[in-house]
């Protein structure tokens, strides 16, 4: 199931998305409305309003984004590093979460402005500690994520708070899909970028260094997720800047296209 947060006469709910018979493209699906949480049981009202009239909003609001650094080897090295010995884990607040269709507004402090397309994972309970044979218990289901970096920050900042922590740089969606599980992760799942309608990235989530079970396991040894959190897992080769008014669209396989427009920040 595909769950979708939106809003609509000034008023947010969340959805199951659906065709309504005409083909599946985005003028035919439509929303029907959650009675509910969707972390938690949930009923679908069989009220239906068209995805075509809505505004979808990030398809959650998590409490913090965990991204992982350099998690794909060939993209360690195309930025000239190692793979680490240990997952590099940094923090994104809630602060750069926007949804698809909504604008990246590129920094003042920086000159070099990279997308990274990523796999999301969407946490579904609080859960500490967990082991590796429960994982598959606490994720609610995936989404598309673009950790959008400031390059030069980055490599001039020992921290990478405000290289990937600014407003707007982590865009989430457009919605969850719930019936991805983690062998399908393994097995692979398509990441791709596309910039002005140009392929930029194209890698698989096979080729993850640490597994989906692997960063879960890790992340919760220190800290406590909770229902919406997310984790972003780490970029394929292929990064390279942007610049105001280019259109980055990042699709994963089996999930769909989140797309956004990089805007003058102002």
């Amino acid at each position: 199931m595909r769950i979708a947060r939106f809003s609509i006469d000034g008023n947010v709910a969340f959805g199951a998305v659906e065709e309504d018979g005409t083909g599946g493209t985005a003028a035919g699906l439509v929303l029907d409305i959650i009675k509910g949480i969707p972390y938690n049981d949930f009923e679908l009202s069989g009220t239906k309003v068209p995805l075509s009239k809505v505004r979808l909003l990030p398809p959650v609001l998590p409490n913090k984004v965990v991204g992982i650094g350099r998690n794909y080897a060939a993209h360690a090295a195309e930025l000239g590093n190692e793979v680490p010995e240990k997952p590099v884990v940094f923090l994104k607040p809630t602060t750069s979460v926007i949804g698809s269709g909504d604008g990246v507004e590129y920094p003042s402090f920086s000159s070099d402005l990279h997308y990274e397309a990523e796999l999301a994972v969407v946490i579904g309970r609080m859960c500490r500690e967990v082991p590796r044979e429960r994982v598959k218990d606490v994720i609610f289901g995936f989404t598309c994520a673009n950790d959008v970096t400031a390059r030069d920050a980055q490599r001039s900042e020992n921290q990478w708070a405000r290289a990937k922590g600014f407003d707007t740089s982590c865009p989430l969606g457009p919605w969850v899909e719930t019936s991805i599980d983690l062998a399908a992760v393994s097995d692979g799942l398509a990441v791709q970028c596309t910039v002005n309608g140009e392929q930029r990235q194209l890698g698989s989530t096979r080729d993850m260094i640490r597994s989906v079970e692997d960063l879960v396991v890790h992340i919760t040894e220190a800290m406590t997720l909770l229902p919406g959190d997310v984790i972003i897992t780490g970029t394929p080769a292929g990064v390279g800047p942007l610049s105001v008014g280019d259109e980055v669209a990042v699709t994963i396989e089996g999930i769909g296209t989140l797309t956004n427009k990089v805007i003058k920040r102002g």
